[in-house]
């Protein structure tokens, strides 16, 4: 390949790398039959920073030999759009390739004006974006588009593109093999990132090779792809949270320092972590509820750094913990049960009678004082009258609750034999 001048205004690195054939890619797996498409459809590629999105739909959109316009959704506004839909309307080919960068910050009302078009068929449109297409596109534009997904790329990847890129400049990147894999482990799996960093080193002027601890003080770490209102901010809490359910300590404090990692509010994170105390460990431990306000609590007296390590010995702390939904299902169960038996009357029997007019109506007549009684338990059914008793809750034989379940067994029997006697 040709030697490019890199450094006096020419096109960037990444730019002249973009791939020229399918076979150039790298990283992208899907059906061939995407790249045999006739006629040509409008595509939504959605995947991570740096993994190909726009080179694929630059290929495609040159292999369509269709007039092609690129715009940016975060630069350009409605009168631009509707600008190219008129360009697109006079065009000979009666159609052209709009391609439409991180097309998920294009408001609801922006993303309606394409649908006519979209269905005339004047225009073919490839957006990119980061964020999931489920949550930010509106269905009448997703349902007319093909949804692409790429994935951040692997090491073998980012090899090969340092491998392309040096071949491109005709001359290896000043680096021992092991700060070589560090700029590859840096990149995080954005090609793009890779390749700007190493049209940096090409620029250097040095004999001799880089050694990891060199090149990281030389290359500023990239950031970590973290949107606290986005994807990420959704996946990793759901991934702690399941990894706290199914008991993986290691995997949970992966997935919270991951979080505290890409800046994430601690006491958001705290926050989960009382909802899961309720809800996956409940009365199996009652104990965990504790665990978590009180990091909580520890959080906002010490704040950051410090008080993330009572965040993480919650974290350790409901991993480790017993298993039980009993309680969230229980609650669920009686929330609907309520529901649908709303309008009934508590037994007058267990209501209170202050006044006399209250006892003339039968207000706590026929009242049983469970003290009263052996084992402080009368087996009284609290329920309303003429509805059937009902059990919400099924304590698990993990934990705490294995000791609640043998009392209320040891209740039910109570009442059973209350309940035959009479």
């Amino acid at each position: 390949m040709q030697q490019s001048n890199l450094f006096a205004g020419a096109p960037s690195l990444a730019e002249l790398l973009r791939p020229q054939s399918i076979e150039e890619f790298v990283g992208f797996k899907t059906s061939t039959r995407l790249f045999t498409m006739d006629p040509i459809q409008s595509l939504i590629l959605w995947g991570p920073p740096g993994s190909g999105k726009t080179s694929l739909a630059k290929f495609l959109a040159k292999d369509s030999r269709l007039p092609f316009e690129e715009a940016s959704a975060v630069m350009c506004g409605t009168a631009t759009f509707k600008s190219i839909f008129e360009r697109a309307e006079r065009s000979i080919d009666s159609k052209i390739v709009l391609l439409i960068d991180e097309i998920h910050h294009l408001n609801k009302s922006q993303q309606d004006i394409f649908l006519p078009h979209l269905e005339a068929g004047s225009i073919v449109l490839f957006g990119t974006t980061t964020e999931n297409p489920s949550f930010e596109l509106r269905p009448a534009l997703l349902s007319r588009c093909k949804v692409v997904t790429f994935n951040r790329l692997e090491l073998e990847d980012l090899e090969m593109l340092l491998t392309r890129a040096e071949a491109f400049i005709n001359r290896k990147l000043p680096l021992s093999q092991d700060a070589r894999l560090t700029l590859c482990q840096m990149a995080d799996g954005d090609g793009r990132y890779l390749i700007n960093r190493a049209e940096e080193l090409f620029a250097l002027k040095t004999n001799t090779d880089l050694s990891s601890g060199e090149l990281i003080k030389l290359l500023a770490k990239r950031p970590v792809i973290y949107d606290k209102s986005g994807d990420e901010h959704y996946n990793l809490i759901s991934a702690l949270h399941k990894a706290m359910r199914g008991s993986d300590v290691d995997g949970a404090l992966y997935w919270f320092s991951r979080m505290l990692d890409g800046g994430e509010d601690p006491l958001y994170i705290a926050r989960r972590l009382v909802r899961f105390a309720v809800e996956d460990i409940g009365a199996a431990d009652p104990y965990a509820l504790q665990q978590a306000v009180a990091a909580q609590q520890a959080f906002s007296f010490l704040g950051a750094p410090e008080g993330e390590l009572a965040i993480a010995q919650a974290v350790v702390y409901l991993a480790t913990s017993p298993k039980s939904n009993a309680v969230y299902s229980a609650f669920n169960k009686a929330r609907r049960y309520a529901h649908e038996h709303g309008s009934l009357m508590p037994p007058k029997r267990i209501l209170n009678a202050p006044t006399q007019f209250m006892k003339d109506h039968g207000y706590s007549d026929g009242y049983v004082y469970d003290h009263d009684f052996k084992d402080a338990f009368a087996g009284t059914n609290f329920f309303p009258d003429g509805l059937d008793r009902q059990q919400f809750y099924t304590p698990v034989e993990r934990g705490f609750e294995r000791e609640i379940k043998k009392r209320i067994d040891w209740w039910d029997k109570r009442r059973s034999n209350a309940k035959s006697e009479t």
